[in-house]
């Protein structure tokens, strides 16, 4: 069951990256509502949801970051993570090496 719950969260983060890509008004709420979807279907099987989903979901509004479409990402040298600040004015670290 975790396996299947693990590659319909991933499928339903790329259509919602598909969809965040085509723009309009209606793709992006449509792109918001897979991304919920695939956070309820984690916690309620109790998977982690992989890196690379992880790492591009806006935790406030559900949304994928995509750079230059839904968000910007400057690169803070000092502390080696990237910021990525979504439309709606949250900010995400993600540390790398």
């Amino acid at each position: 069951m975790k396996k299947i719950a693990v590659e319909r969260i991933e499928r339903l983060y790329d259509l919602a990256k598909e969809r965040e890509l085509a723009g309009g008004d209606d793709n992006d709420k449509l792109a918001m509502r897979y991304i919920a979807l695939a956070r309820r279907i984690g916690m309620h099987y109790r998977v982690r949801m992989p890196k690379e989903v992880k790492n591009n979901i806006c935790k406030k509004c559900n949304r994928v970051l995509i750079p230059g479409i839904t968000c910007t990402v400057r690169v803070v040298g000092r502390d080696r993570c990237l910021v990525y600040r979504c439309k709606c004015g949250a900010e995400k670290r993600v540390f790398y090496d």
